[in-house]
């Protein structure tokens, strides 16, 4: 008797087509879900630098070159001009404040010297003139007061008889009159010619000081003239090394003429150029160490310029101590100078890679070693050595701190 043949279920005949795509489907959403869609791109590990991030304490300082500078500087120009006829001195030759460096001539000048001394002289003669009028006058209406006193003194006594022999009869009333008459005149025109006198008097003593002062300033004006003649020499201001001198001699030299230099030698200071990335962290008074060849000086800064010039700074910076080894102008010095307290942070090693991401990201490698992977971090300080890391990193975590020029625009790493 036959046996009726159970049909088997469809997937029992595709069971093996339907775990593939089971797999497959899987397979599917883990890839979309899950793996990585990030460029890559291989390098050979040989080609990078990679640095392990550190905890450790920061320096906060900067590393630029100074040199070395007279602490002034004072510069020579022509007072007067004229012909160069001699130079005495040279450029390097020290000098004595009042040292003749070089003679000029100047005939013009001193044909205007000689004319302006005669006005001088003539002015100062009229106004001595002018005084000694004024005291003759004077002595001329002292002379007139002495007689009229003694016109006067007759005249009274003349007058004082006339009464007299008038009461008793012996003379008439006219003559008594005249007498009387002639006295009183005569005494009104005394008591005139004093208070005339005496207001004569002050304004003759104010004429007299203002003739005194103007002859004085004649005089001074005329000694400061005569200096001009002295400026034909041009001499050295101060002690110290001519650095320069731009003469020669029969050059012709115009007043206000920049001729050359003297540098102050007793102290020296030092000229740095700074990144403009530090001017608002520059302050006066901020130290520094100044590493020379045959020892570490310990500096200042002293004075910081505002003009930025080339991305660029200067700062003057003075020596703590007013003894330093032998030094030479234009002697170049790497100076450490601190811009704040060391303290502890994260410590992530300078490299070419901050040219490119401006310290916004990194390639970190994974724990394996086989791969970095883009991350985004931020930087705060800098030093010629560290970046201090504010977040992004851990320390003991390795990073590619070469440029990163060759990886493109690839968001992974991975290491050959």
């Amino acid at each position: 008797m036959d046996k009726q043949i159970k049909k088997q279920p469809w997937w029992k005949k595709n069971l093996r087509w339907l775990i593939a795509a089971f797999v497959f489907v899987c397979w599917c959403i883990y890839f979309i879900a899950f793996a990585d869609h990030r460029s890559q791109v291989k390098v050979n590990s040989n080609r990078l630098t990679i640095s392990k991030v550190n905890q450790d304490i920061f320096q906060d300082y900067i590393s630029v070159t100074a040199t070395v500078e007279p602490i002034k500087t004072i510069y020579l120009d022509a007072i007067e001009g004229g012909r160069v006829e001699s130079i005495l001195l040279e450029e390097g030759n020290m000098v004595q404040a009042g040292d003749a460096i070089a003679h000029l001539s100047n005939t013009n000048l001193i044909l205007e010297i000689s004319n302006n001394e005669a006005n001088v002289a003539r002015a100062i003669n009229e106004l001595r003139t002018a005084r000694l009028q004024m005291e003759m006058n004077a002595m001329e209406l002292q002379n007139q007061i002495v007689q009229l006193e003694g016109n006067l003194f007759i005249q009274k006594r003349k007058f004082d008889n006339s009464a007299t022999f008038y009461k008793e009869g012996l003379v008439s009333e006219d003559e008594y009159l005249q007498d009387k008459t002639n006295y009183e005149a005569s005494y009104r025109q005394m008591n005139l010619l004093k208070e005339s006198f005496k207001r004569d008097s002050v304004y003759r003593g104010i004429q007299i000081e203002t003739l005194e002062n103007s002859a004085m300033r004649m005089e001074e004006n005329q000694g400061i003239i005569r200096k001009r003649l002295d400026h034909l020499t041009i001499k050295a201001p101060v002690d110290g090394q001519l650095a320069s001198l731009n003469l020669e001699e029969g050059q012709v030299i115009n007043y206000g003429t920049r001729v050359g230099k003297v540098n102050i030698l007793d102290r020296f200071k030092l000229k740095a150029q700074v990144d403009e990335h530090y001017i608002t962290r520059i302050k006066p008074g901020l130290n520094a160490n100044c590493q020379f060849s045959s020892s570490t000086i310990e500096a200042s800064i002293k004075k910081i310029y505002a003009e930025v010039i080339d991305g660029k700074f200067a700062v003057d910076l003075v020596f703590s101590k007013d003894t330093v080894p032998d030094l030479r102008i234009g002697q170049t010095s790497h100076v450490k100078l601190q811009l704040g307290n060391s303290m502890p942070a994260l410590l992530l090693p300078r490299g070419s890679f901050f040219q490119s991401t401006g310290g916004q990201w990194v390639f970190v490698l994974n724990k394996e070693g086989t791969a970095a992977y883009k991350r985004h971090i931020s930087i705060g300080r800098q030093n010629p050595k560290y970046f201090e890391v504010l977040d992004g990193l851990q320390a003991g975590e390795e990073v590619i701190t070469s440029g990163y020029e060759i990886f493109g625009d690839n968001e992974v790493v991975l290491l050959k």
